[in-house]
């Protein structure tokens, strides 16, 4: 699919492009996603400029993802998609700003780029040249970033008070292995809002040193506060991250908490049966001379002193507080 987007009074109007239709001479935005190779053929052909296949999008060298060439700059950062989903995904985005037009190559539909869509509709100011959409474009993603982040902070939250303020008198046994997938699931979140943001600073440094003349002052003004944006996030991400190690590790020392009080237990009657089992033993063997052995009390007898001896070192273990 090839959209076409061209600045009006009201903000920016996009369409997709009709086959046969030549470019507008005043668009300042080519949306390629999910391209045709007859749609690849005629940007390349109309702009000058050689579109980078799927394949090489995904190299992950910098001289393959950040390079100037014909006075165009060539961009290609990692985003993280389908975040409202149990399986988010990596997908990269092509920018080539080339004049004052910008050129977008994806293979998926992220939510910044139909946010900003909508919002550069009814703003005219935000997409007067490609450099601005582009600013407008990554301006979108660093705030679906920080949704992410955000989400993910509160989860880590109700994570923690799980497994740290939960009532043991009161509350049902606590689900660990819930919790644990939570934590992964927030932990994955994390690494790749994180590999997003590594990468989109180095595509706001790459094109904050270009000598290209179509990134006007304004737009840079706004790549330079996008990556003070985008550093801080970098740390408050690395800061989730660690917190989300500590979790798991708190969770699985957890689990061998509750583990080790079930052996405990179990250690316990053992030591309780131990003695009454020595005693049925003991006046249970066949030999002609046994204490009480004709006597008719001697059942009641040996019925308590194997209640003794499992009463005793119950009151033992308790007076010591090992239970």
């Amino acid at each position: 699919m090839l959209n076409v987007c061209v600045p009006g009074p009201n903000g920016l109007a996009c369409a997709e492009r009709e086959p046969g239709a030549a470019l507008p001479a005043d668009a300042v935005w080519i949306d390629l996603r999910e391209p045709t190779p007859e749609e690849e053929q005629f940007v390349e052909s109309t702009l000058g400029i050689d579109v980078p296949t799927r394949e090489e999008m995904r190299e992950i060298e910098a001289s393959n993802r950040f390079y100037e060439e014909n006075g165009g700059l060539y961009m290609t950062a990692t985003l993280v998609t389908k975040l409202d989903t149990d399986l988010p995904e990596r997908t990269q985005v092509t920018f080539i700003l080339t004049g004052s037009k910008l050129v977008t190559n994806r293979y998926t539909d992220p939510l910044p780029f139909r946010r900003f869509i909508a919002y550069a509709a009814r703003h005219p100011a935000v997409a007067t040249s490609g450099a601005m959409v582009l600013a407008g474009l990554l301006e979108a993603i660093v705030n679906r970033i920080a949704d992410v982040l955000e989400k993910v902070g509160g989860d880590v939250d109700a994570s923690s008070s799980k497994i740290f303020f939960r009532s043991y008198e009161t509350s049902a046994p606590l689900d660990f292995r819930h919790v644990l997938e939570g934590i992964g699931q927030s932990g994955d979140l994390v690494s790749k809002a994180s590999e997003s943001l590594v990468s989109l600073t180095r595509l706001l440094g790459f094109v904050q040193q270009s000598g290209n003349t179509q990134v006007t002052q304004d737009s840079r003004a706004r790549y330079r506060t996008l990556s003070r944006d985008v550093l801080a996030m970098t740390d408050h991400s690395n800061f989730l991250s660690n917190k989300v190690q500590f979790l798991l590790d708190a969770t699985l020392g957890m689990v061998s908490i509750d583990q080790n009080n079930v052996v405990k237990i179990f250690s316990v009657v053992a030591v309780f049966m131990l003695p009454p089992s020595l005693i049925a033993g003991f006046f249970g063997m066949n030999f002609e001379h046994i204490p009480w052995l004709h006597e008719s009390w001697g059942l009641s007898v040996t019925a308590c002193l194997m209640l003794v001896s499992a009463v005793a070192p119950y009151l033992y273990f308790r007076w010591r507080r090992w239970l």
